[in-house]
């Protein structure tokens, strides 16, 4: 491992973040943890976060309290907004405006002063929510953005957003994961999760990752309520 190949990875205590994590240290990277408190209903992700970083054994894990629930505007950010438990059309209300962009401008701060030229993220656009800031474009223009705004990009370096889920299906991602020695028993991706991490086993983001479970042929190790 080269004592100058950081990497921020963006860990939210799911299956997705902490499968991207892996992968960071799989390719040699010393990672640099960051998770956000953005006023999320479900903060036993974060509790998540927090073992999963430990067991890692990243280099440093941080997080960021960042109250984007001031704006509400996400069913997962304002109580008076229920998180959906029926399929629906179109972008659902659990999409929290700008997330993406304000992590990935975080990450990207975080990067600069370490002297890191790659950030991880786990965003998918295979088996997800639809949400827009997880698409090839988005990552792309933001990639972009990043090396025309940074000192470091100016001075000579490139900064790179690194998506290696974007593109897979659950399944492959679970599958990956596993080989990688993965605990995903210890990962939150419910957006209604009690304080104990149990899933609500009914919301898109649970559907989601039983389907996948299921597609791998693996015992979902998810704890639910009921």
């Amino acid at each position: 491992m080269h004592a100058d190949k950081k990497a921020v990875v963006l860990l939210s205590g799911g299956l997705d973040s902490i499968t991207v994590l892996a992968l960071a240290q799989q390719q040699g990277y010393r990672c640099y943890a960051l998770s956000f408190d953005y006023s999320q209903r479900h903060h036993s992700e974060l509790a998540a976060a927090r073992q999963l970083a430990a067991a890692a054994a990243v280099d440093e894990h941080r997080v960021i309290n960042i109250d984007i629930g001031q704006f509400g505007g996400s069913a997962l950010t304002d109580a008076s907004i229920a998180v959906p438990e029926a399929l629906a059309e179109g972008i659902p209300v659990t999409y929290v405006p700008a997330r993406n962009t304000v992590f990935l401008s975080l990450a990207l701060a975080w990067a600069e002063v370490l002297g890191a030229c790659d950030i991880f993220i786990g965003v998918n656009a295979v088996d997800y929510s639809g949400y827009p800031d997880c698409r090839h474009g988005f990552i792309q223009a933001f990639e972009t953005m990043a090396n025309l705004a940074t000192r470091a990009a100016v001075e000579g370096g490139r900064l790179t957003i690194h998506t290696p889920l974007i593109d897979m299906s659950k399944a492959e991602i679970i599958r990956t994961g596993m080989a990688l020695g993965v605990d995903y028993a210890s990962t939150v991706s419910c957006y209604q999760a009690d304080e104990q991490g149990r899933a609500c086993g009914v919301c898109d983001s649970c559907r989601l990752r039983a389907a996948g479970f299921s597609a791998a042929g693996i015992a979902d190790p998810t704890r639910y309520r009921s």
